[in-house]
């Protein structure tokens, strides 16, 4: 078999979509130039009494940028839609094309129900009213649908993640493999890597790790600090002092070292991690508790078995998350027993409950100070002073007054958070803290890749490629949401 090019029978349409991405560029530095020069903006009335005005060369400039940025839109289109409906047949990108053919469906299916009942999702809904938005989130979700469809269900993945192929060792992208057996791919679409491991392979299942961590550890600090936090800005005085102080020093630490720390063996060996986890993943039980009490304060006939019914399901999936093989802590000279084996639901990997602790720990203080900040500010409303007036308890003003009308920006902050939480955890993988050095994520496959950086590129660049586009979505996304609360 011969090596595959990158666009295949499509290779026709390269000319003009090079051209294309080289005007695009153009005028969009022309119109970065031409910002810094006046409008010159002309009006004029007409006889019916209208006015009409003229942009001038920043209008046009504009135009033009807009139809070219369509046709490169267009002409990714068609690349993607040739792709899925001849394979191989169009290239390397024709190969992955049909591979993510799932993932398009989902995109599709997801873009196609939300606007079309996007009057009535709220925020959600406004945000396919923003361009900008539209875009971030298509993004983020392609990595989403990418990376639980490659890692829960197996779904577009070409080759193991962990076989290695004999004489595929830094292959370049397209190379068939020698002797497939009956059924397996044919081709390294990405190439291979040091290990003659596919890389394709490796980078679908690398979106799995990001996002089963990164949106949930984005969420247990969230919760840590929104718990902490609206009491801190709410009462004020010695509580807000010793909560800010214990942020503070935390926020004083030095990241990178405050990670090494936690992940070597001898910190590990302790327990210190686990009794971490104990501590921080309760959190989510003490803010669904008090949330659901000062809702239904008023009905405890109705309060007192929901509570039960929901704190008992939350109370086992926090004891199965912080018990793995039936023990809260296992240091070898000593165990701290947790869930029996039998009702244990699930046990995490010990070097990704590692990661996910220091993730929550280090930006639960961050997230503490901006919940504070707005306790501070909304608690002088006059519809928290009303609250109080009608008698309402402190955690039900906190909880169904303030909170709500923080939203906005605890949303938009989730959404970038979450990037910055992408990023730690490339950092992390990058620098071979935490996850296991076979781990597929995209920092550890970067850090692999850039040992060789001199003769081959391909295996450094796809992941690179992914953090990027997913930090980049997720701000697009915080972006587009920012917009539309403002509107709203």
């Amino acid at each position: 078999m011969e090596p595959l090019t990158w666009t295949g029978s499509l290779s026709g349409l390269n000319y003009i979509f090079t051209v294309a991405l080289i005007l695009l560029a153009v005028s969009i530095v022309v119109q970065i130039a031409l910002s810094f020069v006046p409008s010159g903006t002309t009006r004029a009335i007409h006889s019916d009494g209208t006015m009409a005005s003229d942009s001038g060369a920043q209008g046009f400039v504009g135009m033009i940028t807009s139809y070219l940025f369509y046709a490169v839109i267009a002409l990714v289109a068609v690349y993607l839609v040739g792709g899925v409906l001849m394979g191989t047949g169009a290239g390397i990108l024709g190969g992955m094309s049909r591979q993510m053919v799932p993932v398009w469906i989902a995109l599709i299916v997801t873009f196609a129900v939300s606007i079309t009942y996007k009057r009535k999702l709220g925020l959600y809904g406004k945000l396919f009213d923003s361009t900008v938005g539209m875009i971030g989130f298509a993004l983020v979700m392609f990595w989403v649908f990418t990376g639980i469809m490659a890692g829960v269900f197996d779904m577009l993945t070409t080759h193991d993640t962990l076989s290695q192929v004999s004489g595929m060792k830094n292959k370049l992208p397209g190379t068939p493999m020698r002797s497939p057996d009956e059924g397996e791919y044919q081709w390294y679409l990405l190439g291979g890597d040091n290990l003659a491991r596919d890389v394709f392979s490796r980078l679908l299942k690398g979106a799995w790790v990001v996002v089963q961590i990164a949106p949930l550890a984005t969420l247990f600090a969230f919760m840590v600090g929104i718990t902490l936090g609206l009491p801190a800005g709410y009462y004020g005085g010695r509580l807000d002092t010793f909560l800010s102080f214990l942020a503070n020093l935390i926020l004083a630490f030095p990241v990178i070292l405050l990670f090494y720390l936690l992940v070597t063996p001898e910190i590990v060996q302790t327990g210190i991690p686990n009794y971490m986890a104990a501590f921080l993943f309760v959190f989510p039980l003490i803010f669904i508790g008090i949330l659901l009490n000062s809702r239904y304060y008023t009905q405890p006939s109705f309060r007192t078995p929901l509570l039960i019914v929901v704190l008992g399901a939350l109370g086992w999936l926090y004891l199965s998350l912080i018990s793995t093989k039936g023990n809260i802590v296992d240091a070898g000279s000593y165990q701290i027993p947790g869930l029996p084996g039998f009702l244990d639901g699930f046990d995490i990997d010990p070097s990704i409950l590692v990661v996910f602790v220091s993730v929550v720990f280090v930006n639960s203080p961050t997230v503490f100070r901006i919940v504070r900040g707005l306790a501070l500010d909304i608690k002088t409303r006059d519809y928290v002073a009303a609250a109080q007036t009608r008698g309402e308890g402190p955690w039900y003003i906190m909880l169904w007054e303030i909170l709500p009308n923080a939203r906005g920006p605890l949303i938009v902050d989730f959404c970038l958070r979450i990037g910055y939480t992408t990023i730690l955890l490339g950092t992390l993988g990058f620098f071979g803290l935490g996850l296991e050095s076979e781990s597929p994520d995209w920092g550890t496959t970067i850090n692999t890749g850039r040992q060789l950086i001199r003769a081959y590129v391909h295996p450094l660049i796809p992941p690179a490629l992914a953090l990027l586009t997913l930090v980049l979505g997720l701000n697009l996304l915080a972006d587009g949401l920012r917009e539309e609360s403002l509107r709203d």
